[in-house]
């Protein structure tokens, strides 16, 4: 017993040590952005703001359209995150629930376009964006990223794990294909839709590469495309950089602490069971 008691503090202790090393940045990050000049650059470096410069936030607005850097990103991640999981949600559909010739071989097709990095092929999508006269609009933003075959397979493991005799059940009832899908299909797997949601919107939120290369008006930036310029405007005011940091990673932060819950169950997949 007293070897298990050990073991276990010893695992705790360890967490805690990685917990704290991952977690210190983000907040040594929000209480800079309330420091002034002096503190953000003293030696031993302060950790709590004497007197909190709330006036920070206000100046970082007033240097850069972060408003328009924060509407163009939630445009751009909104409708992403809608038209993926809307595509992903019915591609799943038919790889599960449909039999047609050739599916095997989709599948294969499928799972091998998943082993080519993004990277290999920006550019190419950038061509075609451009000759598309797409450049600096939010469609070009969001074109390539409107389907995801990752989610796709994703929503397979949980649309698979449904029983096809519900899907036999409900064609017999005389239902079509669609109103299985939003009527049955979508109320049984939320915890799975309601995760590949928060990725993409995540994962939207946080493009860095793809907005760089279409965008060269500050009036259609992202808001890390927006923080890369106004850290290097901001020149030597750190204090204003981790403020302008804190603006761009907090929507994200409470964005995970409300809905922490629906993630876990989610990954875990307790809606399923039984």
């Amino acid at each position: 017993m007293k070897k298990i008691r050990w073991g276990r503090l010893f695992a705790y202790l360890i967490l805690t040590f990685f917990a704290i090393i991952t977690v210190f940045p983000f907040i040594y990050m929000i209480l800079g952005g309330l420091m002034s000049f002096q503190e953000t650059t003293t030696i031993p470096p302060t950790i709590i703001p004497k007197n909190p410069q709330w006036g920070n936030y206000a100046k970082v607005f007033a240097q850069a359209p972060f408003a328009r850097y924060f509407l163009n990103t939630f445009i751009t991640a909104s409708v992403t995150t809608i038209v993926s999981l809307f595509n992903a949600i019915l591609g799943a559909f038919a790889m599960v629930n449909l039999r047609f010739k050739g599916k095997n071989f989709v599948q294969i097709v499928l799972l091998s376009l998943l082993m080519v990095p993004g990277e290999a092929i920006i550019f190419t999508n950038y061509n075609t964006v451009a000759k598309m006269g797409l450049l600096n609009t939010y469609l070009g933003l969001v074109l390539p990223f409107l389907t995801s075959i990752f989610y796709m397979y994703y929503l397979q493991s949980y649309f698979g794990a449904i029983s096809r005799t519900i899907y036999k059940a409900a064609k017999i009832d005389g239902a079509s294909d669609w109103e299985y899908i939003w009527k049955i299909l979508v109320p049984m797997s939320r915890g799975g839709l309601f995760t590949v949601g928060l990725l993409s919107f995540i994962s939207g939120w946080n493009s860095f590469l793809w907005p760089l290369l279409v965008t060269n008006e500050d009036s259609m930036r992202l808001l890390n495309n927006g923080l890369t310029n106004f850290a290097s405007d901001a020149g030597s005011e750190t204090q204003l950089q981790l403020a302008a940091a804190t603006l761009t990673v907090l929507p994200i932060l409470v964005l995970y602490f409300i809905f922490r819950k629906q993630i876990i169950c989610g990954v875990v997949r307790n809606d399923l069971k039984g």
